[in-house]
């Protein structure tokens, strides 16, 4: 049986905190709160500082503020998590954010404190542990408190970070593109005069400059999620269903509908979206 060995990253001369901070950085569902991606990392604040990292749910658009502490956590990077998440969230409004302390030893003392903040902020704390095992380490990460859910704040798509087509070429495929650009033509036939609109996260829908994403979409290599920004009913959730659409869980602030394509879609299935898309056009005037 393997033994694993717990070790003190705050006592370590060679594991420091940018140490954790890159492992994060390459690979953030370490810390199980999804398939996020980076946003930033050192990210400086109009206040001196600099939030360790910023990820990001590339589905939702939800942001997270997060800090790290090696050793015990103290009041001094809780208060600086809690006004990170502060200014980030003033700076774009237009995305939920959370505030996450990440810490090798969370005291109850602080636990209670973190519950007591939980109530009013959107907070996350989480314990990291170290283990030595053959020579390596490995880190393990376990959420000791969870976020409590707050109002919803729709997305202001008029600041959303601006990409180009090359950007999506690289991070997704030609391929999805084009299943995309197909979906594009069938938006403008419902509504003309639409056409994409990329930004770093996703891609929306924009008119004479002015952005409108009742449809957006994020692809990935071989396929796309298009959200749809109409509340789930019990009627269209049937009718997706017998058309065998794949349906991702709604997207969480607004229950979106949020459908994973790959091209291949129907004529039968191809004219459900179209409803659905005008519905969602009808939603967002």
């Amino acid at each position: 049986m393997l033994k694993l060995k717990p070790i003190s990253l705050a006592k370590s001369p060679q594991y420091t905190e940018a140490w954790v901070q890159d492992q994060i950085a390459e690979n953030p569902a370490l810390i199980g709160l999804g398939d996020l991606i980076l946003k930033d990392k050192e990210r400086i604040q109009k206040s001196g500082g600099r939030l360790d990292l910023l990820l990001q749910d590339p589905d939702t658009l939800k942001r997270f503020e997060v800090e790290l502490q090696l050793g015990a956590l103290d009041e001094s990077h809780l208060i600086r998590t809690i006004e990170y998440w502060d200014i980030e969230r003033k700076r774009y409004p237009q995305y939920d954010h959370c505030a996450v302390i990440i810490a090798e030893d969370i005291t109850s003392r602080f636990l209670n404190v973190v519950q007591l903040f939980n109530g009013h902020i959107p907070l996350i704390a989480i314990k990291m542990t170290a283990y030595e095992v053959n020579g390596e380490i490995g880190l393990t990460f376990v959420k000791v408190v969870g976020e409590q859910q707050f109002g919803l704040v729709d997305e202001d798509e008029e600041v959303a970070e601006k990409s180009d087509r090359p950007y999506w070429e690289k991070k997704s495929s030609t391929q999805t593109l084009k299943i995309i650009d197909n979906y594009a033509k069938m938006i403008q036939q419902v509504e003309p005069g639409y056409e994409l609109n990329y930004n770093k996260v996703y891609i929306g829908l924009q008119k004479n400059g002015t952005s409108n994403n009742f449809v957006y979409f994020n692809p990935r290599k071989s396929s796309t999620n298009m959200v749809i920004k109409f509340p789930k009913t019990t009627e269209y959730d049937e009718k997706l269903d017998d058309l065998d659409f794949d349906l991702l869980s709604p997207e969480k602030r607004n229950n979106y509908y949020r459908i994973k394509l790959d091209g291949k879609e129907s004529s039968e299935q191809i004219e459900l979206l179209t409803a659905l898309i005008q519905k969602a056009r009808d939603n967002c005037i």
